[in-house]
Formats: C-alpha cells, structure tokens, sequence
C-alpha cells in the first residue's frame, strides 16, 4: 500500500528560508495580484529618483496635495505610490519593481486610508 506524503508547513517555511537566502526568486501564481513597494532601507536620494523616473513614466497626480496618495507626505510613501504606479503600467513583471534594487513585491495590497494602490 502507498503512504501518502504531505509537505509539513516547517518543510515549507524552511524552503521559503533557503530560498531567499539564496538569492532565488520566488515565482508567482499566474494571475495573482501584485503590488511595488519602496524597499524599507532605500536611501532618500534613491527613493527621490524613482519617484523623478516613475513619474515621468506615468501620471503621479495621486502624489499631489489634495489628493489621496498625499498623505503620509514623506518620501517612502511617496516611493512606493510611484513606484507602484509605474509597476502596474508597465505589466507588473519583475523587472518593472527594480528600481536599482530598491522596490520589493509584494502580494499584500498596501493600500491605506483613502489610498488605493492600483
């Protein structure tokens, strides 16, 4: 008789682990929603030219006073709102969130308040 073998959630943590200590990748699920973030040890300057190169790229009128990506008026978020503006435009492949090594995916939408990531 066959015994049926089940990955245990430790196998899978620890692999996840290995993995992104390796460098790897992790590959998406087709169709799976996804998201651009700044990534949190981004350096001012850096968070100041993507947001000078996705604005360029895309409509970051979001980002004006007034509007609903505003606030919190700081340059992460700002980054990030860009960031992701640019990565959604462009068909939300990986290299679309490189931004010099500084945007991170992410599959938790970081939207907040009155703040809609698209």
């Amino acid at each position: 008789m066959a015994r049926r073998v089940e990955a245990s959630p430790f196998l899978l943590l620890f692999s996840f682990a290995v993995l992104l200590l390796a460098g790897g990748t992790m590959q998406l699920v087709q169709g799976q929603k996804t998201w651009c973030v700044a990534r949190p040890s981004s350096d001012d300057a850096t968070l100041l030219a993507n947001i000078n190169y996705a604005c360029s790229k895309v409509d970051c009128s979001t980002l004006q006073r007034g509007r609903p990506c505003f606030y919190p008026d700081n340059l992460m978020s700002h980054a990030s709102v860009a960031m992701n503006l640019y990565y959604q435009a462009k068909g939300r492949n990986n290299w679309n969130c490189y931004f010099k090594n500084s945007g991170l995916i992410t599959m938790t939408d970081p939207s907040f308040g009155s703040c809609a990531y698209a």
